[in-house]
């Protein structure tokens, strides 16, 4: 069960509950010992539920109405481009990239280059 939450005004709400995968999980494929959809299968099918723990550390970008260039996304170590094959349209998610890193400092500095590339885009 995925439970998507907001934080305003100092108080958590309760967004969604989602008894599936969720978009907010997306950066497990890359970035935990088992990803999200593995362990959705496996719960599924009645095995045992893989290692969840992070691989270092992680972060996802969300790509909304509009796709960057892959070539300066991919260009940044340790990132990881989905595209949905999604046609473009104000306010869709059309993919998310996921950034990788062994060290927080470094996933901090990816992170912001693709954020760069990814607000640029256009």
């Amino acid at each position: 069960l995925a439970i998507e939450l907001f934080q305003a005004g100092g108080e958590l709400l309760a967004n969604e509950m989602a008894p599936r995968v969720h978009n907010s999980g997306h950066w497990t494929i890359e970035g935990a010992v088992t990803s999200q959809f593995e362990n959705h299968l496996r719960a599924v099918v009645g095995l045992p539920l893989g290692a969840t723990e992070a691989r270092g550390h992680a972060a996802m970008v969300n790509l909304i109405g509009r796709v960057p260039d892959p070539a300066p996304v991919l260009a940044v170590p340790g990132t990881h481009l989905h595209l949905y094959g999604k046609a473009p349209r104000p306010g869709r998610k059309l993919g998310h990239v996921t950034i990788v890193a062994d060290e927080p400092e470094a996933l901090e500095e990816r992170l912001a280059e693709v954020l760069r590339v990814v607000e640029g885009a256009g």
